[in-house]
């Protein structure tokens, strides 16, 4: 695969450097610019992510300034990475704050006289990582990873990102050291593929 350009955003809310999505984002990260590709990281525990509270807001008010230049990376990627914790089984509210910020109309897609869409961030792939308590089968097949299906079919596929691909990571509390650098390990190999 040719290099890409990856934006890789670590959406877990909480700025302690030593949660798990941080080292997975970081891993990715190292893998990717091992493997020739460019990377550009976003930490939105580090960003000022305001609420949208009207339809008319998401329509034609411009995207605040501090997320600027995260809209303008994520319309320049060939490839998003999202990477967050499971909360109440979907992503954390931060994470859906930002992605309605900067995937507005205009941008990501745009209405169409016929009351349809027009999706303008195809030729996009996206990763989905996803952190959580429980066991990652249990989340996908007895709760049939609701949450996770709603970002991927309602947000990234709505506005062309394809094919969208997940890792559930599960039982990340009770995990052994071996297994967390498995999973560092693999993260490395994802981002030196850039998928």
């Amino acid at each position: 695969m040719p290099p890409r350009s990856i934006v890789i955003v670590q959406g877990h809310p909480d700025p302690d450097p030593g949660h798990l999505c941080r080292a997975l984002a970081d891993a990715y990260a190292e893998g990717a610019r091992q493997g020739g590709h460019t990377v550009q990281q976003i930490d939105l525990a580090e960003l000022d992510v305001p609420l949208l509270t009207s339809q008319r807001a998401f329509e034609y008010d411009p995207v605040p300034d501090s997320l600027r230049p995260a809209q303008d990376a994520i319309v320049a990627a060939d490839h998003l990475v999202l990477v967050f914790p499971l909360w109440l089984g979907t992503m954390p509210a931060l994470v859906k704050a930002f992605l309605e910020q900067v995937l507005r109309p205009g941008v990501a897609f745009e209405y169409l006289d016929n009351g349809r869409q027009k999706v303008l961030m195809t030729g996009r792939s996206a990763r989905v990582v996803v952190t959580m308590g429980m066991p990652a089968p249990v989340y996908r097949w007895w709760f049939l990873a609701h949450g996770i299906r709603g970002l991927e079919r309602n947000i990234l596929g709505f506005v062309g990102f394809k094919p969208v691909r997940e890792t559930l990571l599960g039982m990340v509390t009770a995990t052994s050291p071996k297994r967390r650098a498995g999973w560092l390990k693999d993260m490395r190999k994802l981002g030196a593929r850039g998928e």
